[in-house]
């Protein structure tokens, strides 16, 4: 009979709560069962697992009564992540990798049934709270970029079972896989290539200095989007902490952070998002439009084409710079601290928004007055009031 307990990480949200694989073998009869609230794609995980061993040249237990644990039992687990903490556990527990060269690490990564080591979403996390945690963390080789931008951690890199395996035995060195951050940091492009627009300049200007939101108002053409596209080249630059919290976000939203980092993050949906889109949400839920332009701009354009009940979400985030989701079995925090940057159109029938007359079209003034007053889209022209537009 021996035990084998592994550290590893979950994925709940932009967070990595931790998670003990427990791996049990006894004597009886041969089977293996998975408890502790696993999903399907981790139930699938001893099937790929005992191929990985054996086609690694390892050996799996397979004549024992085999338990696998994952702890806390209340804790949601989806994903391949948890494949290489089993295969370890497994490897420990049977006695052919020593379990005291384990005690201080965290493990992380899918397993090909080769045996080759695959790469997870959402990795910078789990540095981040490994770090915090004071140990080692045992990853796949193309998750160790990403990692490498959390200083202060010690990474242990692999791209096959066997030779993590032998370094762990100390019968080998892992060869050195882990690249550096960019020496140049990625840059927005600023107000330098931007033609006249004097006044909208100024306007971006202080909005930057004073952290305020903005609205551009012109015809089509005048360069409203081309203005908001500079806006974050010319804030101030990313405090380390701050691009860690932004490339998180893209971690977990499955998007490489090193190809910006560290800038601040420019983000414009398009006018038909839904509610999930723009502030998160799913069944298992992500960061959505709000907090992926955290630290960040959010551009809004064709302001009065969103829908309100979607604008009217924003509410939260502008004024505590996050947004609570609240699922049946879990309730997540996302980080939203952003500066709104809005654009819109004159009204195309009067070609302003100053005066609301009698020719104007009444879906279009009814959009003004529903974003601005709340009141009613179906409203006629001579009850809408003369600043009835959006400034």
């Amino acid at each position: 009979m021996s035990l084998a307990t592994i550290h590893s990480r979950a994925r709940l949200g932009i967070d990595a709560p931790a998670v003990q694989v427990e791996v049990h073998l006894a004597n009886g009869m041969p089977s293996l069962t998975l408890v502790g609230l696993p999903e399907t794609a981790v139930r699938e995980s001893k099937d790929r697992v005992r191929s990985a061993l054996l086609n690694a040249q390892l050996e799996f237990p397979g004549s024992k009564r085999i338990t696998i644990s994952l702890a806390p039992a209340d804790l949601p687990k989806d994903g391949g992540r948890f494949d290489l903490a089993i295969a370890l556990g497994l490897l420990a527990a049977s006695g052919q990798i020593p379990a005291q060269a384990l005690v201080d690490c965290e493990c992380i990564g899918e397993l090909a049934l080769s045996g080759e080591l695959r790469p997870i979403q959402g990795v910078l996390p789990v540095a981040l709270a490994c770090r915090d945690a004071g140990r080692k963390l045992i990853l796949p080789a193309a998750n160790a970029a990403e990692a490498a931008l959390v200083s202060g951690i010690e990474l242990i890199a692999a791209e096959h079972l066997l030779p993590l395996c032998a370094h762990l035995r100390g019968e080998q060195s892992l060869p050195d896989l882990l690249p550096t951050a960019p020496s140049q940091p990625a840059r927005h492009a600023d107000l330098a290539d931007v033609q006249g627009q004097e006044q909208a300049k100024r306007a971006l200007i202080i909005a930057a200095a004073g952290g305020h939101n903005l609205l551009l108002f012109g015809p089509p053409g005048t360069g409203k989007t081309l203005l908001a596209s500079r806006l974050p080249g010319i804030l101030p630059p990313l405090q380390e902490h701050e691009a860690l919290e932004v490339a998180a976000i893209q971690s977990v939203c499955d998007r490489t952070p090193l190809s910006a980092w560290p800038t601040r993050p420019f983000r414009s949906p398009h006018h038909g998002a839904s509610a999930a889109a723009l502030v998160g949400g799913g069944s298992q839920p992500r960061p959505g439009e709000i907090s992926q332009a955290h630290h960040g701009v959010l551009f809004l354009d064709e302001l009065p084409e969103f829908d309100r009940k979607v604008l009217e979400m924003l509410r939260e985030p502008l004024e505590s710079g996050a947004i609570h989701i609240a699922r049946a079995r879990e309730q997540l925090r996302f980080p939203a601290r952003f500066q709104l940057v809005a654009a819109m159109n004159p009204c195309p029938c009067t070609g302003n928004m100053q005066t609301l007359g009698a020719r104007g079209n009444i879906t279009y003034h009814g959009q003004f007055a529903n974003h601005r007053k709340g009141g009613d889209g179906n409203a006629r022209n001579d009850q809408l009031p003369a600043d009835a537009g959006i400034r």
